[in-house]
């Protein structure tokens, strides 16, 4: 007879749960926790590719959304900030990081002399283009690590939770 699967960290805290506390349901920390401690994971290996090519995760993000804008690949701070969910503020720290590095370049807007334009430089597309190539192939490898149907059944119940989570709140009736 084969010995049964250990439990993982999550069941582990799981049962310690159950046993103090048998009123209370803890079956959503199955899923929570886990998908906790697969971000962290998933998290630490993106980064070591970032980090090959001298970017932290934000400065990535940045980088990406500009050359994912196209010719001339790129935007106002705000729209960047959008494109990657983070203030303005922060947003200002990474441009500032990048434009140090020779990655991106500001100038003032033609529209609004007010504004900004930020611009990947050459050297800036360059890296990206070669480190997204190098992300893409870490991400495959992550995924390869589920068989092509649970990544499908995964990449769906994703899909669905998300939405259902960004779906702005309705009021009764409506």
């Amino acid at each position: 007879m084969e010995d049964p699967q250990p439990l993982d960290r999550v069941a582990r805290i799981q049962a310690d749960w159950r046993r103090e506390r048998p009123d209370v349901d803890v079956s959503p920390q199955g899923v929570i926790g886990r998908l906790h401690r697969l971000a962290d994971r998933l998290t630490e290996q993106l980064c070591l590719v970032y980090g090959h090519y001298g970017l932290g995760e934000g400065e990535f993000d940045v980088l990406c959304a500009l050359r994912r804008a196209g010719a001339p690949y790129e935007r106002a701070p705000g729209e960047l900030a959008a494109h990657t969910m983070v203030t303005t503020g922060a947003m200002t720290k990474r441009i500032d990081r990048l434009e140090r590095a020779g990655l991106v370049t500001r100038r003032r807007s033609g529209d609004d002399q007010r504004g900004r334009i930020v611009a990947l430089t050459k050297a800036g597309r360059e890296l990206i283009d070669e480190a997204f190539t190098d992300h893409m192939g870490n991400e495959r490898r992550l995924v390869n690590l589920l068989t092509p149907a649970e990544a499908a059944s995964l990449e769906a119940l994703l899909t669905a939770w998300l939405s259902r989570m960004e779906q702005p709140p309705t009021r009764d009736g409506e």
